[in-house]
């Protein structure tokens, strides 16, 4: 009895819930102090203001996360001119580059590369625009970075291109607005509502910004689809030495870098590939198709076909289908490999069923621990490079990071975009990372087709970690003076 009391001390997130646990502790300090055990009573007293602290705490973290309008949002990096697809963060440079546009149709929407600067001055990051590079009339609907080497996914096409700093320019252009100004241009974005006009946009140019150059370095034809091929997905193995896509006709192909000579390929499903990804050794492929299917690939021979819900008979076989994979390592553990699916519903019920995402062993590929992850439709999937969160993003524009140990959720934000979230990517754990990530555990980026980049920060839980073990030591220690 005692012992179900405190546990949900420990999950509290409401006052009413900590009233009423309140007035337990209350009657155990009073039957305590009766009894003369004023030992017990003490530790009871103490145990109380301690939740008490954290109750305030979460109560005010949940009200100052409420805008006074209704929807929380989180703040906003940058605005690009165009749908914006896909985003990643260069780990030496701490550079930002994103990219999307209208694509081929005549629409007036341009199609580009943003190449963003991330700085934390005072404890408030902001973003400044450094290079504009216009993709003609191709959107890149994908991306992976080795290096200065940026392989992006146009239309039928992986495309390569190199950047590289050059020194600053003085002469000090006019800023223009949204980013649809002259190559090169520096122009600063800071956190939506800084400057006091909701939109974020500084008219200030930055005279010592470094100048980039942008120079494309070679293409490989990814997608043979005879109508509308599309790049689906392209990856870089962890070693650079290989490069990886997947595209609308189902066919994985993988090159040699940098020579770019095609190693092998393969059809790895009926239908167009939704999501690939590599391990650590280069020895397995894993791909998701719309055709249901999950499959490990050893080169280019079928390893494996996943099975994610074996043991949940409720889900028949056409019921769920795989929308991204995501190998990742475990932290201070250099021998263990994870690898995570995420698994959508095939079809949209007025009554949405949740999606699923799974933790599989990355060696074995057996299902490790499967566990729902909302109704909303996942539309992409990121993993931090120490493996410790996984990032969600919806089609209806939220936003959220788990614990990948436990698949717990950690941090959400509801249709913080209001549209399709297109990609995710977390801070590296790199040195130039360190210092933008202020006080926080963890930074991710993401992009949609509304235009916005956003920051999403996980305050440090070093604190909260504290008070959970107070919480442990002191149960267990009044658990067993209660039996005594």
């Amino acid at each position: 009895m005692l012992e179900n009391h405190f546990s949900s001390l420990t999950q509290m997130h409401s006052y009413k819930k900590f009233v009423h646990c309140a007035h337990y502790i209350y009657y155990r300090i009073t039957n305590s102090c009766m009894d003369n055990n004023i030992e017990l009573c003490i530790y009871f007293f103490i145990y109380f203001f301690v939740e008490l602290s954290v109750t305030i705490s979460n109560l005010l973290s949940d009200q100052s996360s409420q805008s006074s309008m209704g929807k929380r949002r989180a703040p906003e990096l940058y605005r690009a001119p165009f749908p914006l697809y896909t985003v990643r963060i260069e780990p030496k440079t701490g550079l930002i580059i994103t990219a999307g546009g209208g694509g081929a149709s005549k629409t007036g929407i341009k199609n580009g590369m943003h190449f963003l600067s991330l700085e934390l001055v005072g404890g408030v990051h902001s973003a400044t625009l450094l290079h504009t590079h216009e993709t003609d009339t191709r959107a890149t609907m994908c991306m992976s970075l080795a290096g200065d080497v940026i392989a992006a996914g146009q239309d039928a096409n992986c495309t390569l291109m190199r950047f590289s700093q050059q020194a600053a320019k003085q002469a000090k252009k006019p800023a223009a607005k949204d980013g649809a100004g002259d190559k090169g241009a520096a122009r600063k974005r800071g956190r939506k509502g800084q400057n006091g006009d909701g939109g974020g946009d500084v008219a200030q140019m930055k005279e010592d910004s470094p100048q980039l150059v942008v120079e494309d370095v070679g293409a490989v034809q990814a997608d043979l689809s005879p109508q509308d091929p599309c790049v689906k997905c392209v990856r870089f193995s962890g070693d650079l030495k290989l490069l990886l896509s997947g595209g609308a006709d189902g066919y994985v192909r993988v090159w040699e870098f940098p020579s770019l000579k095609e190693k092998f390929s393969f059809r790895a499903h009926k239908d167009e590939l939704e999501d690939i990804d590599i391990s650590p050794d280069n020895k397995h492929i894993v791909t998701v198709g719309r055709d249901f299917e999950c499959s490990v690939w050893s080169g280019d021979q079928l390893a494996v076909g996943l099975c994610w819900h074996e043991n949940m008979p409720q889900i028949t076989e056409k019921m769920y289908r795989y929308k991204s994979c995501r190998f990742a390592k475990v932290e201070d553990k250099k021998d263990t490999l994870r690898l995570y699916t995420v698994q959508i519903p095939h079809k949209r019920d007025r009554k949405p069923p949740p999606c699923y995402i799974t933790k599989w062993d990355g060696w074995a590929f057996l299902p490790l621990l499967t566990k729902p992850c909302g109704n909303e439709v996942i539309s992409c999937l990121a993993a931090s490079d120490s493996g410790t969160f996984l990032g969600l993003g919806t089609v209806t524009g939220s936003v959220a990071v788990y614990i990948a140990f436990s698949l717990q959720k950690l941090y959400y934000i509801q249709e913080t975009h209001g549209i399709v979230v297109t990609d995710l990517t977390f801070l590296p754990d790199a040195p130039k990372s360190k210092a933008l990530k202020g006080n926080n555990e963890v930074v991710m980026l993401s992009v949609a087709v509304d235009s916005r980049c956003q920051m999403h920060a996980v305050s440090n839980r070093s604190k909260y970690d504290a008070l959970r073990y107070m919480y442990s030591y002191m149960s267990n220690f009044i658990c067993m003076k209660t039996k005594n």
